[in-house]
């Protein structure tokens, strides 16, 4: 499983197609390294009910036309952190808005359901890896205990493929690595072949946080979001020369 330097918030193909030609000049020859697009969608954003998200994200029916074959690794991020009924729906009904090309779907919730995030992913009969993030809410539920966290993961066998520890959940709060280093010890004992990632606050003046996680992990997967816009503000577009840096910088770390 390789891992990657991810993006959240494109809007556009031609996002995507920029970023992707900044990534190919700056790999390194032998790394496996991907770029991970993100694309958010949220319950309300997919049900059509108003939000205060509906600006900042992408209409449902454009997301298709974001990821394109075989670019990046794209990433659908389904946000739901009240944990709304009829999981399995939902999902399936996300997953056919990423249309032909979608490689992975993050679920940004709380311990979902993992019966109905199976069933949600298999009625899309698409070969899609499933992203559990687990944020602060979902951290603070087991008591910040890295036992607890997996004991959770245990009922997520053969359902999901990575996680990724955020505390910040995109609201760009700076990441304390050595916070987050119990928990993907206890991750990586107990499930080895379990991708990881982390996110929380990375940007172009904020990348070298993650430099404790990295020593350790060297396969660690990354993302990035509210610190890519000068206000942190994950409802304000993305300003992508901050995203450009932030992206160099980070494959000079990972190199």
């Amino acid at each position: 499983m390789n891992p990657y330097i991810g993006i959240t918030d494109f809007t556009t193909i031609g996002q995507v197609r920029e970023m992707i030609k900044l990534f190919r000049s700056n790999q390194l020859s032998g790394l496996n390294r991907m770029l991970h697009v993100g694309v958010m969608m949220s319950y309300k954003t997919l049900h059509g009910i108003p939000s205060k998200w509906q600006a900042a994200f992408p209409a449902k029916e454009n997301i298709a036309a974001i990821f394109g074959p075989s670019m990046a690794y794209n990433c659908l991020h389904y946000a739901d952190y009240d944990n709304n009924p009829d999981l399995w729906k939902s999902l399936d009904k996300a997953i056919s808005f990423g249309g032909l090309y979608i490689d992975a779907l993050q679920l940004d919730m709380v311990w979902p359901d993992p019966g109905q995030v199976a069933n949600g992913v298999d009625l899309c009969r698409k070969p899609i890896e499933v992203i559990l993030q687990i944020g602060k809410n979902a951290l603070d539920e087991v008591d910040n205990d890295p036992r607890a966290v997996v004991g959770k993961l245990a009922d997520y066998e053969g359902v999901i493929h990575r996680v990724l520890l955020d505390k910040s959940m995109g609201k760009g709060l700076g990441m304390d690595a050595g916070a987050l280093i119990p928990f993907a010890r206890a991750i990586r004992e107990r499930f080895p072949t379990l991708g990881i990632g982390a996110a929380g606050g990375l940007g172009p003046e904020t990348i070298h946080l993650v430099e404790p996680l990295v020593r350790e992990f060297p396969d660690l997967s990354i993302d990035a979001q509210g610190r890519l816009r000068p206000s942190g503000n994950a409802l304000d577009p993305i300003d992508w020369k901050m995203a450009g840096t932030y992206l160099t910088k980070a494959q000079q770390i990972f190199a």
